[in-house]
Parts: C-alpha cells; structure tokens; sequence
C-alpha cells in the first residue's frame, strides 16, 4: 500500500491523481490533502478519502472546512496557508504529488523533499524558479523526483533501461495550442475565450493560457534541463498537433525513441504512481490506424516567440529562469482578468527577463535568493502593465 500526499488536489492534475488512486484501492491510501478555497470539492474529497490532514488556502477557506466536515465522526486535522502545505508536504506519505500551480507550489514541494520524501512533480514552476536548488536536495536526501507532465514522462519512460551519457538531444513535443494555424494579426485579437479552447488537453485555466503562448514549452524546456542534467542546446521543441507522440528522445547513434499515447493525463500520473510498476488503465486505447498521420513543424518563432525565452534565461545566471516565471504569472493573471490583451504576456515576460540579465543579480544560493528574483519580477511586470500590487498574482 503506497500512501500518497496530494499538493493541489482540487486542480485539473491533483483531480485526475484521486481519480487514478481509487481506482486501486489496494495500492494507494490518501494520508493528506492541500489545496487552495475550493472548499466544496475539498469537503467532497475529504469524505472520499479520509486523510489525517487537509489543508486549505487561507482562514476563511479552514473554517468553512470544518463546518462543512463537522458531522464526520473524525474529523481530520485541518489547517490552512504556505504552513498547512507544509505539514501536508512532511505528512506521513510514500510519495508527495506535487500538482499546484505556479511558485506557491516551492516551498511544500522543497519541504517534502528534506523530509525524505520522493515526489511526483506536476508543477513545472518548482524546478523552473530553483532546479539546481532542488537537485541538489534530492541528491542530498536521495529521494526520486518522478515527472507527472506528459512530455517529461514521455522522456523518463524512453530513457528507461538506457545510459545518459549516450543521449543526443530530447524533442519536446507540443501540440500548437489553439493559434496553431492562426495569423499573428488574428493572434494579436484573440479573446480569453479563444485562448482558453486547447485542442486536445483538458487543464486549468493558467496552463491552458501557457499553451495558447507557449510559454508552457519554454518553463518545460528549462524543467527538462534540470530533471535530466542536459545542456539547453541539446533541447528542442517541435510542434505535433494531435498531441500522440508526447516526446522524444534522439541517442548519438541516430536511433530516436519516442512515447506514445492518446492524450490523457491519467497515463502519465499513473506511471508516477505506481513506478517502477505500470497500472492496467481502462483507457481508450491508441489505434494507429484511425490515427491515419501523425504531423511535425517547427514552432513559428515569429508568431510564438516564447520558445526563445527559455534558452535565454538558461544562458542568463541561475536567477533568471524564476524572473522569467514570476513576469509570466503576473501577466497571465492580468490576462484572466481582462486587465491585457493576449500579445502582452510573452512581451512583458520578454521585458522582465531582459531587465534582469542586464542587471546581473547572480547565484542562487538558497530559497531567499528565490524569492528575491521572484518578488523583484512580479514588481517589475506590475509596472510594465500599469498594475497595483492587488492587481496580479
């Protein structure tokens, strides 16, 4: 029986997490619960699952908890904010899922690892705002950091059985997003509605947007240049609409490995769950021949220039990837809010990060060197998009 603790459980990825755990009740039992103030899916999985300990986004959001969970003969212990995460992160767990959203998800995620716990990360933000901090922890502790997102598991399982000194380059796969065949004057129009009808994948509203600009490829492009120690040069990107291959891996002798699957986040977090096991999924299955083609381009670095991004904070100092993260967060939250239009994300993000590499801010040492570069940025983006602090994330 594999306990598992949930960061972010009431999202897109923590949601499909719980589905895939009961299904199997033999093989994993859900000991803690951390989420943000959706307090009716949280009491509903709470009763599902009976953790030890559940933690809410803030006061209020506790509260309303327990008094929704107040006829529960034992009821669990509930607490709230970054220490209730926290305590979620160090509670007693085989393994930690790691599925918030954006740098809030650091901090636990850091904690669980100290604590000796192994980790299925889902929120790419950990190692895009502190890679070499973070592995430099796993190392120290000597826990597992599993990859949840579809195209760093498509990676990790091809690379299964394989020497890492004999990888080439890894081809990360993406699908275009909703502006895939659109114009840049039509892109430059988009409304949120536009940007928020992905394709193929079914996710939260902030990485739906990161798809729409890309931006989601360039934070992978720099997650993948930590979890699997290559240079950003050996790192590509490549458009695949149907979203079947979800990533590649090329061996210097020419030989390609790619994974392959319908599209369904269910697959990748169930190779996390169970490894070094597979789970038997009732899942549609993957008929290549319906299939018909299976199409590749390289991504249109005019209409998309996001996917320059990552290679210029990977050349930048250690800071830069979480500045590049930081304005991306503020800008895609102006965005949801009807504060900007579409184009003004990947510019501002461009902006910040252009900012930061002229001034040199330096190593990161430890997690207040993080949130320096982090808070520095979210001013700067503020700023640049004429917003009070209040405004954006």
């Amino acid at each position: 029986m594999r306990r598992l603790a949930v960061l972010g459980c009431t999202g897109s990825v923590g949601e499909q997490t719980l589905a895939v755990a009961e299904a199997f009740p033999d093989r994993f039992r859900v000991t803690a619960l951390g989420a943000g103030r959706n307090v009716e899916k949280l009491a509903a999985q709470v009763r599902r699952f009976a953790p030890a300990v559940v933690a809410a986004g803030d006061a209020a959001a506790a509260d309303a908890l327990r008094a929704r969970l107040a006829d529960l003969p034992e009821a669990p212990r509930i607490l709230h904010g970054a220490e209730g995460l926290r305590e979620v992160a160090t509670h007693e767990a085989d393994l930690v899922v790691a599925a918030l959203v954006g740098a809030v998800g650091l901090e636990p995620t850091l904690a669980a690892i100290r604590a000796g716990r192994d980790v299925a990360l889902a929120n790419k933000e950990v190692l895009v705002m502190a890679g070499a901090l973070v592995l430099r922890e796993v190392q120290a502790r000597g826990v597992r950091l599993l990859p949840v997102d579809s195209e760093h598991s498509a990676i990790f399982q091809a690379l299964a059985g394989q020497r890492r000194e004999d990888v080439f380059r890894l081809i990360l796969t993406a699908s275009g997003g909703p502006f895939r065949t659109w114009s840049a004057e039509r892109i430059a129009h988009a409304t949120l509605a536009d940007a928020l009808k992905h394709p193929n994948w079914s996710m939260g509203p902030k990485i739906t947007i990161d798809s729409a600009t890309l931006m989601n490829k360039a934070l992978e492009v720099i997650e993948a240049r930590w979890l699997f120690d290559l240079a950003p040069e050996r790192i590509e990107i490549v458009v695949h609409p149907q979203s079947i291959v979800h990533s590649l891996v090329e061996f210097v002798d020419g030989s390609v490995l790619a994974q392959l699957g319908l599209p369904d986040m269910r697959v990748p977090i169930a190779v996390a769950l169970a490894y070094p096991e597979r789970l038997p999924l009732d899942l549609p299955r993957l008929d290549l021949a319906k299939a018909e083609r299976l199409d590749f381009e390289a991504p249109d670095r005019a209409r998309f220039p996001a996917v320059e991004l990552p290679f210029a904070a990977l050349r930048g100092d250690e800071a830069a990837p979480a500045v590049l993260n930081a304005a991306n967060e503020v800008a895609v939250a102006a965005f949801l809010d009807g504060r900007i239009a579409f184009p003004e994300i990947v510019a501002t993000n461009a902006s910040v990060l252009e900012s930061h590499l002229a001034r040199a801010a330096g190593a990161v040492r430890d997690l207040a060197d993080v949130r320096a570069a982090d808070g520095w940025a979210r001013a700067e983006a503020r700023a640049r998009l004429g917003l009070r602090e209040g405004d954006a994330a």
